[in-house]
This record gives C-alpha cells, structure tokens and sequence, in this order.
C-alpha cells in the first residue's frame, strides 16, 4: 500500500514517515511523508494492525527513512459501558505494543494537545469532529477524507510538526554549541 505510493529512486533525507494513531475502533491510521499521505479506517485485527506498520517500517528500512508515530492518549468516558471501555483499551494497547514490536518510536499526546496546534475547536463533539474533517480535507484535498480518517491525519501532521520541532531545536542547540 504505501510502497506502491512512494517513488523509491526519489529519496529526500527529509522525507520521513510520520504516522498518526486514533485508536479507537471508529477511529484510523494514516502515514505522511514529504511526498504523499495515506490514511484508513482502524483494521479490524491485531494482524491487519500488524501489518500495516509493518509495510511502513519495510519500507524504512529498505530507502532509510525514519519513523516517527503519535498515538492519541485517550482514557475511559464517563457513561461508556464497560464492554466498550474494555474494547478500547484493548485496542490501545495492541497498537502500543505493535509499535513496540515494529521499533517505531512513539509518543502518546492528549487529544487537546494536539488538536491546540490547529487552532479553537467546537466544544460541541459533532461539531468539532466535522471540523478537524474540515481541516484534513483543505490539507488533502485530492483525498476523500472521512470521519473515520480526519482525526488520524491530523495527528499524523502534529506527528511532524513535533519531529521537525525537535530537529531543528537540535540544530540550534548544536549551532550555539559550535
């Protein structure tokens, strides 16, 4: 899937993979590199999870690219049934721990951290949930964006919003070193 969408011979040392997780069961994946950004509902097995991030590490491997992937820190509502509950954490830790496996580094950030990067959301959770498709949608305009998707790609972009932070922070500490 991913492999299929990338140019091999075109390589920038810039281009890196930067996956954004909504691990919820209605939520997705999506990958973002300089080049292209790829993005789908949650699968519907440990495998097929599996699998997705394996395609992604494969390929990093194989033409250098870095990993860099945020998961949504999410918890228990108030109100949500415990099956539902139970599901969502299992869900959450599957991903966690294939990532794990796949040695792509990660880190977990809360919804409200990373929705602060893309300015004031509706309080309302419709309104707010059609607004970040909104805002995935005028980023990716040549890609049908969907409910399940929008939340995933835009923590994919916080995802490389916060590694080009920590990178070029890196290079003005070394600059001031020098």
């Amino acid at each position: 899937m991913v492999r299929d969408m990338l140019d091999l011979d075109m390589i920038d040392i810039n281009d890196n993979f930067y996956i954004g997780i909504d691990p919820g069961v209605s939520g997705g994946i999506s990958c973002i590199t300089g080049t292209d950004m790829v993005a789908t509902k949650c699968p519907g097995t440990i495998a097929d999870m599996s699998d997705r991030l394996d395609i992604i590490a494969c390929v990093a491997r194989d033409t250098g690219y870095k990993c860099y992937a945020i998961i949504e820190s999410v918890h228990s509502m108030p109100g949500q049934g415990v099956k539902s509950c139970f599901t969502f954490g299992q869900n959450y830790g599957e991903w966690l721990g294939l990532l794990t496996a796949h040695k792509i580094p990660y880190k977990q950030v809360t919804p409200q951290k990373w929705m602060k990067l893309f300015g004031a959301m509706p309080k309302d959770k419709k309104a707010r949930k059609n607004h970040i498709k909104h805002l995935a949608q005028q980023r990716y305009p040549e890609h049908r964006i969907t409910l399940a998707t929008s939340d995933a790609i835009l923590i994919a972009e916080y995802c490389r919003h916060d590694a080009l932070s920590v990178i070029n922070n890196a290079e003005l500490m070394y600059k001031n070193i020098v």
